[in-house]
């Protein structure tokens, strides 16, 4: 697995390059992580100690924690993002479990162009990434790296009165759940569309569409 973090500067990256620190805090204080650690444990992921994942638009780093936390097996974790100073605070935030950060590699690239051969890993988290994407192009390009039938988690940012802020906040724009699903079914199986309960902050913003590559 590659493990560089090689510049390519964009509008979004020079966003959350500035703001990843800020970013990082407010995520960690609002339980992001642990909520989808506990979605995770309640799948059958069909994980073992040779799986490959991707948290695909890591950022800081939340999703990738919350994989780690969720104590499933795996033999290489990637985290990649466009920010150079997200994956530099993500990579120092799993520094502080040695046996985690072992088997995490960090690397710099577009979600819609990632540098792996098809049909490599056996899970993918996606989470308030293709808000920068045509939904099209980046659910497309992730069945492409994904084995036949393995599952994508992915989480978007659902249209609400949270989602708008946060639209104006982070300059993106937020798909509509109905696109998600016609979109992902042209690659995907939907296996499930899970809603975090309303006294998780999570739930304010996001939803979890489960995935599974045709």
């Amino acid at each position: 697995m590659p493990n560089d973090l090689r510049h390519h500067k964009t509008k979004a990256q020079g966003l959350y390059d500035r703001i990843a620190d800020v970013h990082n805090l407010a995520m960690k204080l609002n339980g992001y992580s642990a909520s989808v650690a506990k979605y995770l444990r309640s799948l059958d992921l069909s994980l073992d100690e040779n799986s490959l994942v991707l948290d695909a638009g890591s950022g800081t780093g939340i999703v990738t924690e919350a994989f780690h936390n969720a104590g499933l097996p795996a033999k290489r974790v990637v985290s990649l993002d466009l920010s150079i100073k997200s994956l530099e605070v993500g990579r120092e935030s799993l520094e502080r479990w040695p046996t985690k950060a072992a088997k995490n590699d960090f690397v710099q690239a577009n979600v819609l162009s990632m540098p792996f051969a098809d049909d490599t890993f056996d899970l993918l988290l996606m989470c308030g990434v293709l808000e920068y994407t045509p939904l099209d192009d980046g659910l497309r390009e992730a069945a492409r790296i994904l084995k036949p039938g393995a599952p994508l988690v992915f989480l978007p940012v659902k249209p609400s009165v949270v989602g708008s802020v946060l639209e104006l906040l982070y300059n993106f724009k937020t798909h509509s759940l109905n696109s998600v699903r016609e979109t992902a079914s042209d690659y995907f199986n939907i296996v499930g569309n899970h809603k975090f309960p309303i006294t998780e902050p999570i739930a304010w913003s996001k939803t979890i569409f489960l995935l599974e590559k045709k």
